[in-house]
């Protein structure tokens, strides 16, 4: 019988390394990734000697022969950077790896580690976000306050850690301690089939990455400057329920993290999809009819995130062949959302001001003469309050000596997870990512590519081509100097 972890050596040109742990529950990638960060040979190059001949990604440990305690032998050349000349021109690859991930422009790949795509677009598309980054370099390797779980804590500490390779790396990242942990926190992403790791949903990756940090990441376990989670993806939304048959009403209010755009036949642009999520049906019981009946619910947001998260509702469980099928139909998203029209009436006027300043700056850009007194005094009509209530839109408050910047509830794409396929545990996730200088990467796990604008709006479905299923967007903010 074959042991789940059992050690061996590896020997690599005049070195061994003893002692290195094989996990026959994982295919032989994640053991080539512990040599990668042993050797620095990426595991494309590695020929490991085996039973039959080179060790393949994707085979059966239990058929390979390999013992507790065997020297195995690896051939492969590792990358290094080639040292410069002392004089003449300074190619990228010249200088250091610090140096290298600044002038590519973009941070590294995600080695695939069997059936981890769905992990990997997660990852590269939170890790676009600034903000976030910093909430985890202020997170202590020891502060686990509010009864935080270890399991939480490890997840939080290995996203920080992944990040932070990203982003000094200009080679791949093999993303082990994080896939380890995210296992350990939801073990419904260890689930197995024929002893191979089986496909996951990103969706429920995202949401549940989203969720943990939403616990772990707040002003107790992390400094003070540090933005929560609430205040970068959460959503405030105010609900009115509704019972036509009885003529009961009630106003609810929740909070979420996401934005949900439900497809139909007559849904063909993502601001239709949200009209159609914000606007649900649901059968409850009626005090007043004493049984249960049909209410409607309408919601409208209160309070807006920096970075607002679009989930296109593409998966429904499917009886007939007992798993999630996919609605192909496309759905075209725009580069800029404006969400006013979703928001409530409270927020909307809020927004007044903010917007205002919005449109003046960018008609400045322009040459174009700006109507802020004439646009003001029409908004402010019957509300001598509206230009007080714009200061809870302030997303910097902390220095009076800075420009404050407020929401706009307009938003620009910033990241684009796909999914190509038909069923959601099955296919492929891609991570698009739109960088600092508006170029636009295409993570496709260890593989990045630099792709055009006109690429991102390909990816609205209606064939078997990548499709949006989870679009991050950023929010446009007014600036004023008081």
């Amino acid at each position: 019988m074959l042991l789940s972890y059992f050690p061996v050596s590896v020997k690599w040109q005049k070195e061994v390394f003893p002692g290195i742990e094989i996990d026959t529950s994982q295919p032989p990638i994640v053991f080539k990734s512990q040599l990668y960060t042993l050797t620095g040979v990426p595991p494309e190059r590695q020929k490991i000697m085996v039973k039959g001949g080179i060790l393949k990604d994707d085979a059966d440990w239990s058929t390979l022969g390999v013992k507790d305690g065997q020297k195995l032998m690896m051939i492969g050349t590792a990358d290094e950077i080639v040292k410069a000349p002392e004089k003449g021109p300074v190619f990228v690859e010249d200088l250091p790896e610090e140096e290298q991930v600044v002038a590519l422009g973009h941070s590294a790949g995600l080695y695939n580690l069997g059936n981890t795509c769905y992990m990997n677009s997660t990852l590269q598309c939170l890790h676009s976000v600034p903000e976030l980054k910093s909430a985890l370099l202020s997170y202590s390797d020891t502060g686990r306050g509010n009864g935080i779980d270890q399991a939480s804590h490890n997840l939080t500490l290995a996203t920080r850690n992944t990040f932070g390779e990203l982003d000094q790396s200009v080679r791949p990242v093999a993303p082990l301690q994080f896939l380890q942990t995210l296992r350990k926190k939801f073990p419904q992403f260890a689930q197995q089939h024929n002893n191979v790791y089986m496909q996951q949903d990103a969706e429920e990756c995202w949401t549940q990455l989203v969720y943990t940090l939403s616990q772990t990441l707040t002003s107790d376990a992390s400094e003070s400057a540090a933005l929560s989670m609430k205040q970068l993806f959460g959503i405030d939304l105010v609900s009115r329920v509704h019972c036509v048959e009885s003529g009961e009403e009630s106003t609810e209010t929740e909070s979420v993290y996401s934005l949900k755009c439900h497809i139909s036949q007559d849904v063909n642009h993502l601001h239709e999809g949200l009209k159609h999520g914000l606007k649900t049906e649901l059968e409850k019981v009626s005090p007043a009819l004493g049984r249960t009946a049909i209410y409607t619910r309408e919601s409208r947001i209160n309070e807006l995130p920096r970075y607002l998260t679009v989930q296109f509702v593409r998966f429904f469980w499917k009886r007939e062949s007992n798993q999630k099928a996919k609605i192909l139909r496309k759905v075209d998203y725009p580069l800029e959302l404006d969400v006013y029209d979703f928001c409530s009436d409270e927020l909307k006027q809020k927004l007044q001001a903010p917007r205002q300043m919005l449109r003046d700056a960018e008609n400045a850009k322009f040459g174009l003469k700006t109507e802020a007194k004439a646009s003001s005094s029409k908004e402010n009509e019957g509300s001598s309050s509206t230009a007080g209530d714009s200061s809870n839109m302030d997303i910097d408050k902390a220095d009076p000596s800075v420009p404050k910047k407020q929401l706009t509830g307009v938003y620009d794409l910033v990241a684009v997870l796909t999914h190509k396929g038909r069923s959601a545990d099955s296919g492929h996730y891609v991570g698009w990512v739109k960088q600092d200088n508006g170029k636009w990467i295409e993570f496709d796990d260890d593989n990045p590519n630099i792709r055009k604008e006109e690429d991102i709006l390909k990816l609205s479905g209606g064939g078997d081509w990548h499709m949006a299923y989870i679009c991050l967007y950023k929010a446009r903010v007014a600036e004023s100097k008081s």
